[in-house]
């Protein structure tokens, strides 16, 4: 799991221990209490060394940076894994889940050409994951977060007044760890 410490990494991360799962991820020096705290198994420093260099043998890896990262992320990967790419390349997986026409899928085969090769030569498969609310998994989620086996990862909460300030603070790359919360709800001062 790419980026532990962050909004995704950090609920996938203990979702995949709660399901059993021997977890791996990444992050960097200030971030790696937190992510052991939530259940990471082994933690790849990326500051101080490369993934791919210490990392396989891994059934599935969850990638939400994409690029070389992506493309690394296949080579951690035993034969037959999967490697999910959250910020694309999409696929004609990804146009089936949207109902597009069959030429969407044509389109987005095009588009993740390169990254599917790559998986194919190392044996390996590639697919794009497009997240979107779904209302039976969400309520899911928030029954593991109500009973306490999964925790929420706050990085910090701004006041609904503040809204732009708060989409500028993560539009920066201000987020430290887990996610920001725009609160609906007045502060009891």
């Amino acid at each position: 799991i790419h980026a532990g410490a962050g909004g995704l990494g950090s609920t996938v991360i203990q979702l995949a221990k709660h399901l059993g799962a021997t977890v791996a991820t990444t992050t960097d020096t200030n971030t790696e209490k937190l992510v052991r705290s939530l259940g990471a198994d082994v933690v790849v420093d990326y500051t101080k060394e490369d993934f791919s260099k210490v990392l396989s043998g891994y059934d599935l890896v969850l990638d939400s940076l994409g690029g070389a990262n992506l493309e690394k992320s296949l080579t951690v990967l035993k034969p037959g894994g999967l490697a999910i790419g959250v910020v694309g390349p999409p696929d004609a997986g990804f146009a089936k889940q949207l109902g597009a026409p069959s030429f969407m899928g044509v389109v987005m085969n095009t588009l993740s050409r390169k990254v599917r090769k790559q998986a194919k030569a190392l044996g390996v498969r590639y697919q794009f994951f497009f997240m979107q609310a779904n209302g039976s998994q969400l309520r899911k989620l928030s029954a593991l977060y109500d009973s306490g086996k999964l925790r929420p990862v706050i990085d910090r909460t701004f006041p609904f007044d503040q809204t732009l300030e708060a989409m500028t603070y993560v539009e920066q790359g201000r987020t430290k760890a887990g996610k920001v919360v725009v609160s609906m709800v007045p502060d009891s001062d």
